[in-house]
């Protein structure tokens, strides 16, 4: 099956390499001339417009999307759009807020060309073990596309799924982020209290492998600990410093907005942002107000 590939940055090019070594024809186009040419190294065929790109597509096109969030897409929707025609669909795999999602596909339907979401999770493991697809879209346009979510799952018949209408794949896929933060921070804290337990002299990786089997917590994020543990146990020149792509603030805004209780989700993404304030204001006024009213000792920049 032909696929359009737009945004051939490490995930998207992967994507493109699973799908090639799936049997489909993808034509890639991306803003980076370097990024064309790897994909043809890997038996793809490169487009240096979007037009060449569609252009070279068999009706009814497919053409899959992996650009940031926000601007981008609504400015790679709109330079295809004058290139694309009646029954074709656009495949936005990134990582969308559902409701954008919902606006485009809405305005893309007057047009008649279809809009799939597809909330895709396996990071940078997907072009190994395959990606875990959660689609969002008309349900004709989805069964048409089987093909390549076959192709891109780690099994025919596992790791995918049509999760509802437009928007629905996004919203799974933010929900889903959510609960990666959770769990993430919960196994942060763990290792936090093993590692300070220094009169037992644990071995975080003898333990993380120990959990592998058997355990009740082991996962694919216990996988990735020991062997981040294995490479690196005291995680020497790593910054204390966590980012977040946007989905776990997403999360936490729409269960307030649908007055679901999220504590776990909501205090993990707190906590990333906590990661960032190296110079925080709010631990000195902690320290201040001890001190104040309990007479409490400070402790002074550079003391040991």
């Amino acid at each position: 099956m032909d696929i359009g590939m737009i945004g051939l940055g490490r995930m998207g090019a992967n994507m493109a390499e699973r799908l090639i070594g799936g049997g489909h024809r993808v034509v890639g186009y991306d803003v980076s001339s370097d990024a064309i040419k790897k994909l043809e190294t890997t038996g793809g065929e490169g487009a240096k417009t979007l037009e060449a790109l569609t252009g070279a597509l068999n009706a009814p096109r497919a053409v899959w999307i992996m650009v940031p969030a926000g601007e981008p897409v609504d400015d790679t929707i709109k330079g295809l759009v004058p290139h694309v025609e009646k029954g074709d669909t656009i495949i936005d795999g990134g990582n969308s807020m559902f409701e954008d999602t919902m606006r485009r596909a809405e305005s893309l339907r007057e047009k008649e060309i279809h809009f799939v979401d597809a909330g895709t999770s396996g990071g940078i493991w997907g072009l190994r073990e395959g990606y875990s697809l959660m689609i969002g879209g008309e349900k004709e346009a989805v069964k048409r596309l089987e093909p390549i979510f076959k192709t891109l799952a780690p099994a025919e018949n596992k790791g995918w799924g049509h999760v509802g209408p437009s928007g629905a794949g996004h919203f799974t896929k933010m929900v889903h982020n959510g609960i990666e933060y959770g769990m993430m921070q919960a196994f942060a804290e763990g290792m936090s209290m093993l590692d300070h337990k220094k009169d037992f002299n644990l071995d975080l990786h003898q333990i993380s492998t120990i959990w592998q089997h058997g355990s009740v917590v082991r996962s694919w994020l216990l996988d990735l600990i020991v062997r981040a543990l294995k490479e690196n146990p005291d995680l020497k020149g790593i910054a204390p410093y966590v980012s977040d792509s946007g989905e776990g603030r997403w999360t936490v805004f729409e269960a307030i907005n649908m007055d679901v209780p999220a504590p776990v989700i909501t205090l993990s993404l707190l906590q990333r942002l906590r990661s960032r304030d190296t110079e925080s204001f709010s631990d000195r006024m902690l320290a201040v107000m001890r001190q104040q009213f309990g007479g409490h000792a400070v402790k002074r920049e550079g003391d040991s």
